[in-house]
């Protein structure tokens, strides 16, 4: 079992920055992988990043590609999602998830992820 927390969430102008955080108990043999999804009222949870923990290849949504950056800390099992010139379709839920395997579907797609945080809110104001 792997507990995962996010933090680091909150309100900003467009074109502001935040960095979340997400505190895995382990980022061991029992995660391969780790992503970023958000979810905004109304819609799909989407697939905003992800992260393979053995040789640190990443995955970006194009909505996000250029904006945002998901790194690894493993003295700190933590992953991290740098978000910068944000904008107001970024505002959303936040969860981290983590994977074991191979993903079949794609590093970013939900279904192929085994464990979850409980998300944190992200609002960007215009």
């Amino acid at each position: 079992q792997v507990q995962l927390v996010e933090s680091g969430g909150g309100s900003v102008q467009a074109g502001g920055s935040l960095r979340l955080s997400c505190a895995a108990s382990t980022l061991s043999h029992s995660v391969d992988y780790m992503g970023w999804f958000r979810q905004a009222p109304g819609k799909e949870r989407e697939g905003v990043a992800a992260i393979y923990t053995g040789d640190i290849s990443t995955v970006y949504a194009d909505s996000v590609k250029g904006r945002f950056t998901i790194s690894q800390d493993n003295a700190k099992n933590t992953v991290y999602l740098q978000m910068n010139s944000l904008k107001p379709e970024d505002t959303a839920i936040y969860y981290c998830a983590a994977g074991r395997g191979v993903p079949g579907g794609g590093v970013t797609d939900a279904a192929w992820y085994d464990y979850w945080g409980r998300g944190t809110q992200v609002t960007v104001s215009s």
